[in-house]
């Protein structure tokens, strides 16, 4: 009996499958489960290596020109000074490069969106890994280990001079390749300073906020809620209900609105169903935490008195 021999349709219809598979497994190993304080479970994606590196390019080109500018314009100032003024500018220069290229990754990342311009250009943000507020220790921790990673075997290889011996110079290349590629051997692709500050860095793609989030539901206008009631969560639980009313399944969105009742002392008299009051408590945080920031006022968190 002859082999059946299949058509060029099937043979480009299996490959376009297999590759569909292949795509679906790679996405589903870069997934990871975050549980919030109030017990949320988000689905999160980890950024690829690559995605880090393209990130980080970008935001090294930044620094780059940055710090050129910065060092023509003190230049500019030590000329006009006279060749006196060479020694402090000097110093003035160091200090300037070094600031920009530590404090240029801290202060976007203790910023609202978590993330550098690099990182948001590509979709990705810091956030820390167990499900908790993203803190000032951990943000400083991760970028002063940049230093050490990355800058200062930089430096002191682009210092290089003819009486540098060579396994010296060999040191420092391994070193710098040693933390360069470390993100790659690692399941999570984390840098040493996201190890040792707890923090890993995700997909954080921007999406306009859908009307359905607080609304949908005819119960919604019926339920109020205190002043004393509202006061007892901040912006990252908002945030947090959020990414619950968006992603979650009922199970987990009944847990989250049965500890939101406990928390506030929700009246068990009251009966609506868990989706009606997420849905009213969200449209009512918002709109309290909106007030309280147009004052001046910005709660970051339950913690935050």
């Amino acid at each position: 009996m002859a082999d059946t021999v299949a058509s060029p349709e099937t043979v480009q219809r299996a490959q376009r499958r297999r590759a569909r598979m292949a795509l679906q497994a790679r996405e589903q190993k870069a997934i990871r489960d975050l549980i919030t304080p109030e017990g949320a479970a988000l689905k999160l994606r980890i950024a690829s290596a690559s995605e880090r590196a393209g990130a980080f390019i970008i935001d090294f080109i930044i620094l780059m020109v940055s710090l050129i500018i910065g060092l023509i314009a003190i230049s500019y100032v030590a000329s006009e000074l006279g060749f006196g003024g060479w020694a402090a500018a000097n110093a003035i220069a160091m200090l300037f490069a070094f600031a920009v290229r530590n404090f240029y990754f801290i202060y976007f990342e203790l910023g609202r969106k978590a993330a550098t311009p690099g990182k948001r250009v590509l979709g990705l943000r810091v956030a820390a890994r167990n499900g908790g507020r993203l803190t000032a220790n951990a943000v400083f921790a991760r970028n002063f280990l940049r230093e050490v990673e990355v800058f200062l075997p930089l430096s002191f290889l682009l210092s290089a001079d003819d009486s540098l011996n060579g396994w010296i110079a060999l040191l420092g290349l391994l070193w710098s390749a040693l933390f360069l590629f470390f993100p790659v051997f690692n399941r999570d692709k984390l840098r040493s300073g996201d190890i040792i500050a707890g923090t890993w860095v995700i997909h954080a793609p921007k999406v306009q906020l859908q009307k359905d989030v607080v609304a949908g539901e005819d119960q919604t206008t019926q339920l109020s809620f205190t002043a004393e009631q509202l006061n007892t969560y901040g912006v990252y639980e908002l945030q947090v209900l959020e990414s619950v009313l968006r992603q979650s399944n009922d199970d987990t969105k009944k847990e989250v609105a049965m500890e939101i009742r406990k928390k506030i002392g929700w009246p068990s008299e009251i009966a609506e169903t868990d989706m009606a009051f997420l849905n009213a408590f969200y449209a009512a945080l918002r709109g309290h935490l909106e007030q309280r920031l147009l004052m001046g006022d910005r709660k970051r968190d339950q913690f935050d008195t």
